[in-house]
This record gives C-alpha cells, structure tokens and sequence, in this order.
C-alpha cells in the first residue's frame, strides 16, 4: 500500500489498536496526527520513535467526546499539512454493567466517548475532504454492536450506532468521492484482553473458528486497505476482522 503525500487522523492512537493504525499509515507513508488524553509522554516517545525511521507522526491532546477539542485538533492538523485524506475514528473506552445497576453517567460517558466523537470528527473532516473531492472515513465499530453482549448496552449501543451512522453519512458524501466504512473487530489481544486469565481466554478461542485471538495489526492491515486506492469503490460497510466468530 503506497499512502505517500496522503494526511491522517487518527483518534486514540497512542496504545492497542490505534497504535497499530498509526504505525500502518506511517509505514505506508501518509502523514499522521494521533490523538491521546491520558499520557503526554507516552505521546511523545511515539513521536521520536517515528523519526527515527523518517516518518511524520505528530500527536495532539484531545478528549474524543469534546466538539471544541476535536476542533482544536483539526486546525492543528490544517496549519501543519492544508489537507485531510484519512480519518480513522478509534477512540472509545468500555465501563461494563448490567442495565438494572448501570447509572445514567456511565451510559452517556460510554456514548460521548464511543459515538459522539464519531460525530464530532467526521464532521469537521467534511470541509476539506468535500473541497478535495475526496477523503476516507474509516469508524472502528464491534462485532458487539452487531450481535450485541449482556453487560454492555451502553458500548453496545454506541458501537451499533458508529454502524447506522456510517452507512448513512457514506450515502450523503459518497457524490464528493468520500468514502465512509467501519471495521468491527472481535476478540484483539490488547490490554483489555491481556487482563483475562488463561481460562477465560480459552473459552473465548473455543469460540473463534481461527483458534487465535487477533492481533491489533489485523485491525491496522483492514485500516489500511480500506484507506488506500484499492478500496475506492466500497462505501457505507462493514468489515468484520474476527476470526470468523460471527459466522
């Protein structure tokens, strides 16, 4: 995948996943500002990390579910490059309860974080990509948000949601050549999985017909395809990396 010259934004780049997507992008040559909340220096070891194999990664601090945060981010992002080719919505955090005892704040912090950000950044990504005629928006959604998980009605809603609001924004933008899909990955061996005892990890790869729990670079590689040329003719999906759980 060759993403020369092309500029990118990544939400919630700094660990799992997002690293993983930030590290794809770059190594495929694009340009890339990642965000994170918590670790400033954790942000800024990535930074030197990446040039020292001369490519471009800049971090920028920005809570996912703030508008004016996120606005803040884009002109960063503006005055450092004057485009915008890539989006990749991955931030998102889970806070897990059943219904009866889930207060109101951790339903609407798990939606602010996981759907509202995905609102805020794609919106503000319309002006440049619709002035380039062109752009990619890529929403990290679940395999939860399709088949649904007792325990997580807020995540599962917020990730349900990323699905319906993918479909329906690729339909608006689609005539700009903007392309808007979602990736809903299954079980990924980041730190949330890496807190599971072996028991409770076994149960899960009886589950998956692949026998493996996947890796975040599964994630980072479907990121890839779907940002670069290859996939300019598929809008408005789906792509479920997870081993085939969901078969």
């Amino acid at each position: 995948m060759n993403l020369t010259d092309k500029v990118a934004l990544v939400t919630g780049g700094s660990r799992g996943i997002g690293y993983a997507i930030v590290e794809a992008l770059a190594s495929a040559g694009a340009k890339v500002v990642f965000t994170y909340v918590s670790s400033e220096e954790r942000a800024k070891q990535m930074e030197a990390e990446f040039a020292t194999k001369n490519q471009t990664v800049f971090s920028f601090r920005a809570s996912a579910e703030s508008f004016a945060e996120a606005e803040a981010c884009y002109n960063f992002v503006l005055e450092k490059f004057q485009r915008l080719d890539i989006l990749v919505n991955n931030a998102g955090i889970t806070h897990d309860s059943l219904l009866m005892r889930m207060t109101e704040e951790v339903f609407d912090k798990v939606i602010n974080a996981n759907l509202k950000s995905v609102f805020n950044y794609s919106k503000l990504a319309m002006k440049p990509m619709m002035a380039q005629r062109a752009g990619r928006i890529i929403n990290i959604s679940s395999v939860v948000g399709i088949n649904g998980n007792p325990g997580q009605a807020n995540y599962v809603a917020s990730k349900a949601g990323v699905i319906g609001f993918t479909k329906s924004i690729a339909k608006e933008v689609a005539s700009r050549n903007i392309t808007v899909n979602a990736i809903a990955p299954g079980f990924i061996g980041t730190d949330m999985t890496n807190k599971l005892n072996d028991k409770q990890k076994e149960a899960i790869i009886s589950q998956i017909p692949l026998k493996r729990i996947g890796a975040p670079e599964d994630v980072a590689n479907a990121v890839l395809f779907l940002a670069s040329d290859m996939a300019k003719y598929i809008t408005g999906q789906t792509l479920v990396v997870d081993g085939g759980l969901l078969m």
